[in-house]
């Protein structure tokens, strides 16, 4: 997210974590939404930045937030696994 305000940070991470949540078929609120947008926008970033792809602007932050933050729901959901059931 390099030239986004606080702002856009803000909404960019909750239309991410809204469509981590579409995409994983979970239910989470508002603050949840951020929070995992969030998350996930430092997990594709950095991963975006090691795989050599350069991002910028809204529609580029939400891409990568996006993914970051359906790649964080996915390993949750893994490590969350009951392993006796």
């Amino acid at each position: 997210m390099n030239e986004v305000s606080i702002l856009g940070a803000i909404i960019i991470g909750i239309l991410a974590g809204w469509i981590a949540e579409q995409v994983m078929g979970r239910k989470h609120g508002l603050i949840t939404n951020l929070i995992v947008g969030v998350v996930g926008a430092f997990l594709g970033a950095f991963l975006a930045g090691a795989l050599g792809f350069e991002f910028g602007g809204f529609w580029g932050s939400l891409l990568v937030s996006a993914v970051g933050a359906v790649l964080l729901l996915a390993l949750l959901s893994v490590f969350r696994k009951n392993p006796a059931a």
